[in-house]
């Protein structure tokens, strides 16, 4: 039996996933690590959880599968974006890795545009507190004993493949996210890298996702029950891998994800910014594609916040509720911004709130409200990549988020547009890596590899209500408007 392993250093969990030459998932598993908040604004984990959390899964998926766990012949990564490593002389991590919904660089970001006034344009996107780029100089300017020490700096999937091969190795689409990339020439942009205080030989190797990265060791090999030498993939970010993982590899295609946060991504076969829309525009983990996303910070994360503070703990008797009374929008409106936002606003200090309350106001209208603040925000992405020209007419739907039928019913009548679900897609992230893994050990080709699975629904907007939503959004948008009015009052009242 022949198998690829896919390995996915989630936000919240590591997933691994093994499948075989027809792509059939064998065996699974999901070890959750923490997330640390030392200080407000602060968002970071330890390296080492991840590998943990990887060697655990693995152990767990041997014992489960022992044959397909023996036949793994090639190992692809995918992992959270942005997420700031730092490793010193002897590749080991100097502190926390900062995470991509960490938002204390934003002074650092108005910095680094002064430097480098087109970065946007070099980049796909404008200077951001989550992505790497703005961290970085974070570090230079509040951790300067750290940053002296810095010998390498990669991502999140990369310690994992450090520990696996001894190589210090990105793939382009994770390169793309640290905001240090030239995304039309696929290498890493002397200037930017420059202007965040680093040294080029301070990154890593830049690959193809699709590419062979580096050999599993043989101590590591032996630890893991694994055979030493097997190729390890280039991999992805996640959102290059999930989008692998589901076909989206040509133009026209595009998929959302809801998990912890939300993506809307497009693919494109042309690296084309529009950085004024707060798009992203990003390598592709696929040689020769590019993508445009719109990244949001807060997704399935808003409802697990709900439920916990309504001290509710069966989300599905929950949405059940919902449910049940689910006839119109609900009269009360959530901002979803627990984590401040990206698209469309770029504002990490974006906060959260319900509007609209009244005496009879019930719990379930809450829970309601949230399910739909999360939909109008990836509405906002929508337009933002309608009006970046990257038009997706049938999106498809996973992540988390995406079991509730319920939720994927007011989505897609938020954005009057179906959602497609595919059998399989819960592999998200995971299933791409293990697609990288298969080209990279057998080089087939991506058309043959990269096929969107079966489709299993597709889910309508809800016809009668795509007016009541519409009026909804606008209020949204004002809210947000009326939110961030009330904390720049309150910034000049201190101020005064």
């Amino acid at each position: 039996m022949t198998t690829y392993l896919g390995i996915d250093v989630g936000t919240t969990a590591v997933k691994t996933i093994v499948i075989d030459e027809d792509q059939t998932l064998l065996a699974s598993a999901s070890v959750p690590h923490p997330i640390l908040s030392p200080v407000p604004g602060a968002r970071e984990q330890e390296p080492d959880a991840w590998l943990a959390a990887v060697e655990q899964s693995l152990a767990e998926i041997r014992q489960a599968a022992p044959d397909a766990y023996a036949g793994i012949a090639a190992i692809g990564l995918s992992g959270q974006m942005h997420s700031l490593v730092t490793l010193g002389a002897d590749h080991r991590p100097l502190r926390n890795a900062i995470l991509w919904n960490d938002g204390r660089g934003a002074p650092e970001c108005a910095e680094l545009t002064a430097a480098v006034p087109d970065i946007a344009e070099i980049t796909g996107v404008i200077a951001m507190p989550g992505l790497s780029a703005g961290k970085v100089l974070w570090l230079k300017n509040h951790e300067p004993e750290v940053f002296a020490r810095i010998a390498a700096v990669m991502l999140a999937k990369d310690y994992v493949r450090l520990w696996l091969t001894g190589e210090v190795v990105t793939d382009m689409s994770d390169a793309a996210g640290t905001q240090m990339f030239d995304e039309r020439e696929r290498r890493w942009s002397e200037r930017v890298v420059a202007a965040v205080g680093l040294r080029m030989d301070q990154l890593p190797r830049l690959v193809e996702g699709t590419e062979v990265s580096g050999r599993l060791g043989a101590p590591i090999a032996e630890r893991l029950g694994l055979k030493a030498g097997i190729p390890v993939a280039g991999g992805g970010a996640d959102g290059g891998t999930g989008a692998a993982g589901i076909g989206c590899v040509e133009p026209g295609s595009g998929f959302l994800s809801l998990g912890t946060a939300g993506v809307y991504v497009a693919a494109q076969d042309r690296y084309a910014p529009k950085p004024e829309t707060l798009i992203h525009d990003f390598a592709h983990c696929i040689p020769g594609r590019w993508y445009q996303m719109g990244a949001l910070l807060n997704g399935a994360s808003c409802l697990a916040w709900a439920l916990k503070a309504f001290g509710e703990s069966d989300t599905a008797a929950a949405l059940a509720a919902v449910e049940r009374d689910y006839r119109a929008p609900s009269p009360v409106i959530f901002l979803p911004y627990l984590t401040g936002e990206r698209t469309p606003h770029n504002d990490p200090e974006a906060q959260g709130a319900f509007f609209g309350l009244e005496q009879g106001t019930s719990r379930t209208q809450m829970v309601q409200a949230v399910l739909e603040g999360v939909a109008y925000s990836l509405r906002d992405a929508q337009d933002c990549l309608d009006a970046a020209g990257a038009v997706v007419e049938r999106p498809g739907f996973l992540g988390g988020g995406s079991k509730s039928r319920l939720w994927a019913r007011i989505i897609a009548t938020v954005l009057g547009r179906p959602l497609v679900r595919f059998r399989g897609a819960d592999l998200g992230p995971a299933l791409g890596a293990a697609r990288m893994a298969i080209i990279a050990a057998t080089g087939a080709s991506v058309t043959a590899v990269c096929t969107a699975p079966e489709e299993e629904e597709t889910i309508m907007p809800d016809a009668a209500l795509v007016d009541a939503y519409a009026e909804k959004q606008a209020v949204f948008r004002a809210l947000y408007k009326a939110e961030r009015g009330v904390r720049e009052a309150r910034a000049s009242t201190r101020a005064a």
